[in-house]
């Protein structure tokens, strides 16, 4: 394992994204196991998706705080420059954990000015941002003018889709990522390249981490398992792609915060490039067919009262061919996370959809 090398207790720790599912669980986590540290959170608080659900999380966050020091979010866009700017000069955070991102494959098919915008555009004004943080800062330096030392570690959101159709199984940190089937895809890998060469050139720490498939109670409604309940609680028909040949490593949300914490610790050392940058898959390693999925999506959705039992779930699935961007499956090697922090994600599938389907049920009022 790994040794810590930065104390998150009474660290100022800017968090972007802050609104969103992963975003917003971090928070809550660093918020109740760190309550010496100060947070800033940027969101645009875009529509995308229900703001509701934004704004529940924030409620959350609200709830649990104790002072207006210890968590004030700043509602703006990370690819505004200015927004970045005034946010590092302000408020000079020493951890960056950048989570803001256009989310969703087969959106950037029809949308792809806001992958570029927010991914390529948003993601290098943190890391110019992070860059200009150590000038005149730097240990030793006779123009330091206080104690602030600059960003001692960025942490960004990567994903499992810069895997493409990785014919190696289970996907490891090691294969070549050179051939996306989204913009999304490619966008994320973009976002790699450029915090290596950012850290190379500018000794920025930087750690991607590449989530695999994210679920869980108020995540997002573009998700299969969110939008599969809507649909079934409106009687409306599911899609299943591919014909139900497809496997997901669904990931609870609770472990990659886990792993977002664990990793946000330990910046990492120069590599063999002279570049202090690592990458992590983050997934449980556990991929489960769509078919079987939806089986437990549904026994849940009428354990947890969201469907009657007696709803028939045969007459609302239809199986249909692969969408553009997919992939048949996705699944993470997770030894280098496992080896370097000693963890690795476990929630099991049917315990973390039954939580979502107890939240569904309350949020909705049901």
């Amino acid at each position: 394992m790994l040794d810590k090398n930065i104390d998150l207790d009474g660290k100022r720790i800017l968090v972007t994204g802050a609104a969103g599912f992963i975003g917003a669980n971090l928070v809550m986590e660093l918020v109740k196991r760190y309550p010496g540290c100060r947070i800033l959170g940027i969101d645009n608080m875009n529509n995308y998706y229900d703001v509701g659900i934004k704004k529940y999380r924030l409620d959350r966050i609200a709830e649990m705080v104790s002072s207006d020091d210890q968590f004030e979010l700043m509602r703006g866009n990370i690819a505004d420059r200015d927004v970045i700017d005034n946010a590092f000069t302000e408020f000079k955070p020493e951890v960056v954990v950048n989570l803001a991102a256009q989310a969703g494959v087969r959106y950037s098919i029809e949308n792809p000015d806001a992958y570029i915008e927010s991914n390529l555009i948003g993601f290098y004004n943190i890391l110019e941002a992070c860059r200009h943080s150590y000038d005149g800062k730097r240990v030793g330096s006779d123009g330091a003018d206080d104690d602030y030392l600059g960003v001692q570690h960025l942490v960004y959101a990567s994903s499992s889709s810069v895997y493409g159709n990785n014919m190696k199984i289970p996907y490891s940190v090691e294969d070549k990522v050179d051939n996306p089937v989204s913009l999304y895809a490619a966008t994320k890998k973009s976002d790699e390249l450029m915090a290596h060469a950012y850290s190379k050139l500018y000794g920025i720490p930087a750690t991607g981490l590449r989530f695999f498939t994210v679920y869980g109670p108020a995540g997002r409604p573009d998700m299969a398992y969110f939008g599969f309940t809507d649909k079934l609680l409106k009687g409306e028909t599911i899609k299943i792609f591919n014909y139900g040949n497809c496997k997901r490593d669904f990931t609870y949300v609770d472990d990659i915060v886990e792993g977002v914490i664990s990793v946000m610790q330990v910046a990492p050392s120069e590599n063999e490039n002279g570049a202090r940058y690592k990458v992590y898959n983050i997934g449980n390693n556990d991929p489960v067919n769509l078919l079987d999925f939806v089986d437990i999506l549904q026994k849940e959705l009428v354990a947890n009262g969201v469907l009657p039992e007696d709803y028939d779930f045969e007459a609302h699935k239809e199986l249909v061919p692969m969408q553009p961007g997919d992939v048949e499956i996705t699944y993470a090697d997770v030894t280098a996370l496992e080896e370097d922090f000693g963890f690795k994600p476990s929630t099991p599938l049917r315990e973390g959809i039954s939580s979502f389907a107890k939240w569904y049920k309350n949020y909705y009022k049901l």
